[in-house]
């Protein structure tokens, strides 16, 4: 069983790199980055036809505004598992979107930055948000945005994994790198690297600290071949950053799941005391998706808490902090290839966890899970082959 699981994520994996660079696009992609503003309105990023288009919603999701073009000149896009565009909004309504292009050199892309100044009737001219312009991989970018309105781009870069090659050198994975807009997205400053040797095509997850400090999480590749994760604040600019292993499952695999992991900050204002975490683990025993959190201060995890049906291919989890209230959402495929979304919710930080029920079902092509909050809602959010369904999530 131990080596069906890993010859299916090597192939996962090598499909994933495939999508990355030579995927034709589709006027149909469901892979799509949802996000809700200040007002309430839902808002959608997705590629079309080369495209990438925003729209907005005010009765979230039954109805669209007429999409509005990004990108003046087609590029070469793909929307698929991982690999998606997205969007986030600054602390003055800006709206902020970031996609990958896929170049004409294999494992090839550029990370492309836009924003909108005036909510979402236009988009400025895009910019690639590295210096760096070499024709490798630019890939599997995350946007986020602090509460002081610093804009953060962070990438898998093959920089470092290509020059060890041009150099005969032995080199596990890629590299982490980062951008940081200070002006609202009008420029960024340049690059710089965050870590070494992470896993080649998951997403990497982030989170925002009360005080503002930006957080990443990614699946690292550790001494002896390990897939763990790794999390570390995005520092201050010079400093070096401190890296912190999250995870402990311990699973050596010579390829990447392609299966990244999400986080959610713990605790508000002054009762912060670290993160969330969701993430898969294949380790030999008991592999599934697993639940734990991190002391952001003392830097000591819980027990990692199994959750989801592995036989029923539990995958690609989803996490929502609201204070004491926690939710997660999954994707599981049943009989006769219905596929659900799975809900199970915490009300005392994580410790407890409530009975999991199906919110979602259905038998159409559907995108992994996404959960936003306004205010004091939760909700879960499905991309399918018939369109985007929104439901509060209650307990």
């Amino acid at each position: 069983m131990r080596y069906l699981f890993i010859i299916i994520s090597l192939i996962i994996a090598m499909q994933a790199f495939a999508h990355q660079a030579h995927d034709k696009d589709t006027s149909k992609q469901l892979a799509v980055s949802v996000a809700i503003d200040a007002q309430g309105r839902l808002w959608r990023v997705s590629f079309n036809k080369g495209f990438v288009e925003v729209a907005s919603s005010t009765d979230l999701g039954k109805n669209f505004s007429k999409s509005v073009q990004v990108n003046p000149d087609k590029q070469n896009l793909t929307a698929k598992g991982e690999v998606r565009p997205k969007i986030a909004f600054g602390t003055n309504g800006e709206i902020y979107v970031t996609w990958m292009q896929n170049l004409t050199k294999r494992f090839s892309g550029y990370i492309w930055f836009s924003r909108s100044l005036n909510g979402g009737k236009s988009f400025e001219k895009p910019i690639i948000v590295h210096q760096d312009r070499a024709e490798i991989g630019h890939a599997f970018e995350q946007l986020s945005v602090s509460p002081k309105g610093d804009v953060t781009v962070v990438w898998l870069d093959a920089r470092d994994l290509v020059a060890d090659k041009m150099a005969n050198k032995k080199r596990s994975g890629s590299s982490i790198y980062y951008a940081i807009s200070q002006d609202n997205g009008e420029s960024f400053l340049p690059e710089n690297k965050l870590a070494d040797h992470s896993c080649e095509c998951c997403r990497i997850a982030m989170t925002n600290k009360p005080d503002g400090t930006t957080v990443a999480m990614w699946r690292h590749v550790f001494e002896g071949g390990e897939r763990d994760h790794m999390i570390a604040e995005i520092p201050a600019l010079g400093k070096k950053a401190n890296l912190k292993r999250a995870t402990f499952g311990h699973w050596k695999i010579d390829g990447c799941p392609h299966h990244g992991a999400a986080i959610e900050s713990g605790g508000d204002g002054a009762d912060w005391w670290g993160y969330h975490m969701a993430y898969f683990d294949g380790k030999d025993k008991n592999p599934g998706l697993y639940y734990s959190r991190m002391d952001g201060v003392a830097w000591v995890g819980t027990a990692a808490k199994q959750f989801g049906n592995h036989a029923k291919q539990a995958r690609h989890p989803a996490i929502l902090a609201m204070g004491e209230l926690v939710w997660l959402a999954w994707l599981e495929t049943h009989e006769k290839n219905d596929k659900k979304v799975m809900t199970m919710h915490s009300n005392d930080g994580g410790k407890t966890w409530s009975d999991t029920i199906a919110a979602f079902n259905t038998n159409q092509q559907v995108d992994y899970p996404q959960l936003l909050k306004f205010k004091d809602k939760a909700f879960l959010v499905v991309n399918t082959s018939d369109g985007l369904v929104v439901k509060v999530l209650q307990f």
